[in-house]
């Protein structure tokens, strides 16, 4: 007999022969080459007119679920990607080798993966475990029963019911209590003998979440995330491919191809973030791939944030699919007071020149209150530039050539693209001269200035920079419990918090994302500051205040962000995408090409715009230099193409030459 099937790696299907009977889906071992590399029947063929290797053996009795199989060839076709590779998002690594299914085998970073040990699982291609645990048991009916909404949540919940369509957008504010749905759709779900697949952009940035969850759920969760190891990953997959009964799986876009059997329901929380999108090979979008699961399971698809995309929030209003929950969650939450303070004003600053007045006194005052005061700015470091005061130079990084961040407690420049370090020089390396300066600042210095400011106050740090064991997972409690007076940090505290005796935000330079060359920077902006924003006035306390110090203090994007008007942000902002033809009322691909020499990249990114740009399909960006543009690998260019169809792009992008990469932006639920 013959087989079709997708092995493994930067290949396409494969014809292979096997003695007995295979199932699509099956996960198999074969051969390629001179490798052995696991692979996946797709169907049984015909003979063909060649000859044809074995299947050398077959790993698991019980095949893929077919959602799965239809989303490796969806991954594929949509983004153009060889087989193998959309294949790699489903089989873990390692999934050929053969594991001791024993407690063992879950060391302490899973042990918070999975609540407690599954059971024995079998031997490999054995039957499903005998005894799955009984998730749906009178203890767990009381626990669910206890999830109580409130008569806005209700109102959201029917909506999400009723709103037509496989994807549905909840808009709810921050506070507005979006996890109480989550959990009540989850447990609908599960009563219905469903799985449920929750995406969270990062764990470490969602625990509060993840806690609650697990609070609810107890052992019928299942957390996959990038701590595990592999051993740990595969073992993890073998439970959910084998086990019968309904889980709950959570964690970011790559619990998305769990092979639960039985998918009733996904959940995509802060569905804005771009955490979402991957950007190593193969390239995908999990919402949209989300979006065409829930449509191949009939399973619904629910997108929740306080600040969807514009292409999201744009498509899903067009579709009646939008549902609104305005309202804070906590009758006692309040709306903060909002002060905007103009950095180019210097009186605002004359006792510290990153925080204005106004920010130290309340820090001050809360501090004499015992309450919580939250620094955020999105640069970690010390200082973002280290320049000759002689020459001019400026110190970059070897490998990028982008410029090296200074970390002054341990005095060295550190570069946050691709980790190189080195002590900052004693002089110049292009004149000799010993007039090195340090420019601008990050949240090192921001935390440096704090403790000399306040010294008796508890001042912790929690950004990118934070080592193992030091972020906020394990400072959460601490910091719950008010055990830290000021905390500073990046988007690592702009998200999923809700700390009780949080008082004041003090955003440190709001602007500073609205310059960046990118048609998103500024919705990314708003995204971010909105968030911030939303750490108080949660109800928690009968006072909360924002300071958000800015040079550009009259931008609207600031002002929508400082109102909390979503909606008057998305029509300044899709009024701007229309005319300037950008999603959702454009596809777009950028081609990045990356040469030796700067002369041969030019050349070939010129030749091929003058090729595109006879196509009338298509919008045709000049030829540009990359935002890395100098790497240790050479020069990178690249060109924005804009068609209203996206098969137009398709068409173009086959027939490309093979030094282009294509990265495809495709706007849309589906």
């Amino acid at each position: 007999m013959y087989y079709e099937v997708i092995p493994e790696g930067k290949t396409e299907e494969l014809t292979y022969n096997y003695d007995s009977s295979l199932l699509p889906g099956q996960i198999v071992l074969v051969p390629v080459g001179r490798r052995e590399v696991p692979g996946v029947v797709v169907k049984k063929v015909v003979q063909p007119d060649f000859k044809t290797k074995s299947i050398l053996e077959v790993l698991y009795s019980k095949p893929l679920p077919m959602h799965l199989m239809r989303t490796v060839r969806f991954v594929h076709d949509y983004y153009i990607v060889p087989s193998g590779q959309a294949l790699s998002l489903v089989l873990p690594r390692g999934v050929e080798k053969k594991r001791r299914k024993t407690e063992q085998m879950f060391g302490a970073s899973s042990r918070r993966v999975l609540s407690s040990p599954p059971p024995p699982l079998g031997s490999r291609g054995g039957p499903p475990p005998a005894t799955p645990p009984a998730y749906m048991n009178t203890e767990l009916e009381t626990v669910l029963s206890e999830i109580k909404l409130n008569t806005h949540q209700k109102n959201a919940l029917k909506g999400l019911q009723e709103a037509p369509g496989a994807t549905k957008l909840l808009h709810g504010v921050t506070g507005s209590g979006k996890t109480n749905i989550y959990l009540k759709m989850a447990e609908n779900a599960l009563k219905r003998h469903l799985s449920t697949i929750v995406l969270v952009p990062e764990i470490a940035l969602t625990g509060q979440l993840v806690r609650v969850f697990e609070e609810v759920f107890g052992e019928r969760i299942i957390l996959i995330h990038s701590g595990q190891t592999e051993v740990e990953r595969h073992l993890i997959f073998e439970h959910i491919l084998e086990t019968e009964e309904p889980l709950i799986v959570l964690g970011p876009r790559s619990a998305l191809f769990a092979p639960v059997s039985n998918l009733g329901l996904i959940i995509v929380d802060e569905e804005h973030e771009g955490t979402y999108y991957q950007e190593n090979a193969p390239k995908y979008s999990a919402i949209r791939v989300a979006s065409f699961m829930a449509q191949a399971t009939n399973a619904s698809l629910v997108l929740g944030s306080a600040t969807p995309t514009i292409e999201d929030y744009y498509l899903a209003s067009r579709q009646g699919s939008v549902v609104t929950l305005a309202d804070k969650a906590k009758s006692a939450a309040i709306k903060p007071e909002i002060r905007i303070i103009d950095f180019k004003n210097r009186e605002n600053f004359t006792k510290n020149k990153y925080f204005s007045n106004s920010l130290l006194l309340a820090i001050s005052n809360n501090l004499e209150k015992r309450l919580q005061t939250l620094i955020f700015h999105n640069r970690r470091g010390s200082a973002p530039l280290t320049i000759c005061e002689s020459c001019g130079e400026e110190i970059l990084c070897p490998n990028c050539y982008l410029p090296l961040t200074l970390h002054a407690d341990n005095y060295v420049l550190h570069c946050h693209t691709c980790g190189f370090t080195e002590k900052v020089p004693s002089s110049c390396p292009k004149c000799g001269a010993p007039g090195l300066i340090h420019k601008g600042f990050g949240t090192k210095l921001l935390e440096s200035e704090l403790k000399k400011l306040f010294p008796k106050a508890r001042v912790k740090r929690f950004d990118g920079d934070n080592k193992k064991g030091e972020g906020l997972e394990a400072f959460y409690t601490e910091v719950r419990d008010g055990e830290v007076d000021i905390l500073v940090g990046t988007q690592t505290l702009a998200k999923g918090l809700d700390l009780p005796k949080l008082s004041t935000v003090g955003v440190v330079q709001a602007d500073a994302g609205l310059s960046l060359p990118d048609y998103m920077a500024e919705e990314r902006t708003f995204q971010l500051l909105t968030q911030v924003i939303g750490r108080v006035g949660r109800g928690h306390l009968s006072e909360a205040e924002v300071f958000i110090q800015t040079f550009r203090p009259e931008h609207p994007v600031l002002k929508f962000a400082a109102d909390e008007d979503y909606l008057g942000f998305f029509e300044y902002m899709i009024n701007k995408r229309k005319r300037a033809k950008f999603p959702p009322f454009r596809f777009v691909a950028k081609l990045t090409i990356t040469m030796k020499t700067e002369a041969i990249v030019l050349k070939k990114v010129r030749e091929l715009t003058s090729r595109l740009s006879r196509d009338s399909r298509l919008m045709v960006s000049p030829p540009q230099p990359a935002f890395h543009e100098r790497t240790s690998r050479g020069y990178t260019w690249q060109i924005i193409l804009r068609a209203k169809s996206r098969k137009a792009l398709l068409e173009v992008c086959s027939d490309l030459d093979k030094n282009f990469r294509v990265s495809l932006d495709p706007p849309g639920l589906l």
